[in-house]
């Protein structure tokens, strides 16, 4: 079966492109944000390939993913078919509602032969999909290994563009945690974080890391935070669950389906989550131990192999 989709979330499709298929990633000149082909800072397997607009339109294609609202248009331009009538379709929604909660009417409502996916129930919950067929696979991780040695009393943050998403990521109660533990943050535009926050720097590091050095980097701290307040379940915080961390978290969107009460904590109380991130800097082997049974947790829900699985049921159902 080949599969057009675009490069938009680097780190799902990573897990995507392992499945059976031929995956057709767009790729323009200038490898902007509607052509960025192959993933250039992960591993993908060859039978993710590159195409341009002039070759997408000399190829059979069995089903379009889309993944933001102005790819139908692309697709049908650069294609030369209607998504949902001359080829099937499957909307993939990433992302929580940004507007008009909860009564945010998504895009794929009423797109006619498409079906809408979500990556948890909490999107299901808060999208207004109308008549449009849903459903809802949740997100399959790679297993990158138990890493965990949570060498350095520090917590972990992995968030891109901090300083540009403010409040939806939590950036403005990193000072809150950072008086309880100093904190390494990892991801894209993270430089500079501390002077915006107000922080010395040993309290709050900035650092961007390709994906196989992220994890080894996250694994040596001690803890795992994740303060976000209002967006989809977070890959990263999965992701660190499989490093073997205990995680600290926000009780929020999709959060406390993921963290069992036994393999981290989970509160909307800043003193609770403040003393959690103390507790584990202090006790090495308490970390550790939390951190096993987020393993176990992530592993059991969160596996390549039950994503891939879900996945291929439905690209069956939607192209026969």
């Amino acid at each position: 079966m080949r599969i057009v989709l675009w490069h938009v979330h680097g780190s799902w499709t990573t897990s995507f492109v392992q499945g059976p298929h031929t995956y057709l990633l767009p790729v323009l000149p200038d490898r902007g944000e509607d052509g960025r082909g192959r993933a250039r800072t992960w591993d993908w397997p060859a039978n993710a390939v590159e195409m341009t607009p002039e070759e997408l339109r000399e190829t059979d294609v069995d089903l379009v993913l889309l993944q933001r609202p102005h790819e139908a248009e692309l697709a049908e331009r650069w294609l030369g078919r209607r998504p949902g009538r001359d080829v099937p379709v499957v909307y993939l929604e990433h992302s929580t509602p940004l507007g008009g909660v909860p009564d945010s009417v998504h895009p794929a409502a009423g797109m006619p032969g498409c079906t809408l996916v979500h990556v948890t129930h909490f999107n299901r919950l808060f999208w207004d999909a109308g008549a449009t067929p849903t459903t809802v696979i949740e997100h399959g991780i790679i297993d990158p290994g138990p890493r965990y040695t949570g060498a350095e009393a520090r917590a972990a943050v992995a968030v891109n563009e901090p300083l540009r998403r403010g409040r939806v990521t939590g950036t403005d109660l990193l000072p809150h945690f950072a008086d309880a533990v100093p904190l390494d943050v990892f991801g894209m535009g993270t430089a500079g974080l501390a002077d915006h926050l107000g922080l010395p720097e040993e309290r709050c590091r900035s650092r961007e890391l390709q994906q196989e050095e992220l994890h080894t980097a996250m694994a040596a701290r001690r803890v795992y935070l994740h303060p976000f307040r209002w967006t989809s379940l977070g890959l990263s915080l999965l992701e660190a669950m499989y490093l073997g961390m205990p995680v600290v978290a926000l009780d929020t969107t999709e959060t406390a389906e993921a963290v069992p009460p036994d393999a981290g904590v989970v509160s909307n109380r800043l003193d609770v989550l403040r003393e959690a991130l103390r507790a584990f800097a202090a006790d090495p082997e308490h970390a550790r131990l939390t951190g096993e049974r987020a393993r176990a947790a992530v592993s059991a829900r969160y596996g390549l192999h039950r994503f891939l699985d879900d996945w291929e049921r439905l690209t069956k159902e939607v192209t026969r």
